[in-house]
């Protein structure tokens, strides 16, 4: 037999209404009757229907996630965050995977208007003027995963990319002494990408460095852009004696280069990546790379939404950076 608020209204000798308001921790409940009811549907495995309770309440115990993609190891770290915390804060988490921007604004649409969600989570490589105007039409609160290149009037999370790309350079600098150092970029329109550039930058004029602009290659954050990217900077007469890639899977390609062109990591050319993906420690040499804590970006996203949804949120459109580390490894 299935069970339900009924049988356990029957076993804990109250009513159907009581149990509801017990499940719910309504104040009116007393403690007793609280945990009785609570261990009863515990023995009983109850589970909710989330979708009755979603009609009676009129809001929704469903998040929606949306992500650029869902086959990535970035993206699934992601979800691993978010879900931690909406489960344990009784929400389930659905996700919904955009290709382009079109495809992007039609799913917010229909999350936000078909009722079914209660807030959205929304992971963004840039904010464009049409996703701001949707942003501020929908209903349900909604908290931006995006590259925190400035305050957009929304609740954000974002990664500290500036400084850890300050900080990977300047170890390049101070610690293993280079001076020609260069960079692949990410996609000239994703906000992570730009902030990592502008750290790279920075933190060679800082140092007294001179940017070579023939040392500044872009990429799109795949492993075949470092690939080509790593062929074109070693191409050059003056050639770098590191460089600093705009995330691992560029690295990757850097490693299947330098093995084309019978070049030796580090001894021939270092090299950085920034996100410390999985396989990036099982490289050979390992790869130095600034460590990025994605499911902690995640779990930050969730609390902000579930403290919206909770009504315990009291801050203004807060931007919340989640720091970086450096991990040296022996690729430099």
């Amino acid at each position: 037999m299935t069970p339900t608020i009924k049988l356990i209204a029957k076993k804990a000798n109250v009513s159907i209404a009581t149990v509801s308001r017990a499940l719910n921790n309504d104040t009116r409940v007393t403690s007793e009757t609280r945990e009785k009811v609570i261990r009863i549907s515990d023995e009983l495995n109850y589970k909710p229907n989330l979708i009755a309770r979603s009609f009676v309440k009129k809001t929704s115990n469903i998040i929606g996630l949306i992500l650029p993609g869902i086959s990535d190891e970035f993206f699934t770290d992601i979800i691993r965050g978010v879900d931690e915390i909406t489960y344990k804060n009784g929400y389930f988490t659905m996700v919904a995977s955009s290709h382009g921007q079109r495809v992007l604004s039609d799913s917010l649409l229909a999350l936000s208007n078909a009722g079914l969600v209660g807030g959205i989570i929304l992971l963004l490589s840039s904010l464009t003027d049409e996703i701001k105007n949707i942003l501020k039409e929908i209903k349900v609160p909604v908290i931006l995963i995006s590259g925190g290149k400035e305050e957009y009037g929304f609740d954000t999370v974002a990664i500290d990319n500036y400084q850890g790309a300050f900080n990977a350079t300047e170890y390049l600098i101070k610690k293993k002494g280079f001076k020609n150092i260069a960079h692949i970029t990410g996609p000239a329109e994703n906000e992570d990408a730009y902030l990592r550039k502008r750290g790279f930058i920075d933190a060679c004029k800082k140092n007294g460095v001179t940017v070579n602009k023939s040392f500044i290659v872009d990429g799109d954050f795949t492993k075949e852009s470092g690939y080509k990217a790593f062929i074109k900077l070693y191409s050059l007469a003056d050639k770098p004696q590191a460089i600093f890639t705009a995330n691992d899977m560029m690295a990757l390609g850097c490693y299947e280069a330098a093995e084309y062109l019978n070049l030796q990591i580090p001894k021939d050319i270092a090299l950085v990546g920034f996100d410390d993906i999985f396989i990036s420690q099982y490289l050979n040499p390992g790869l130095t790379t600034v460590r990025v804590q994605i499911e902690e970006v995640g779990r930050a996203a969730a609390m902000l939404l579930v403290d919206k949804l909770n009504g315990t949120n009291g801050k203004i459109h807060p931007l919340v950076k989640i720091s970086t580390d450096l991990i040296v490894r022996n690729s430099c």
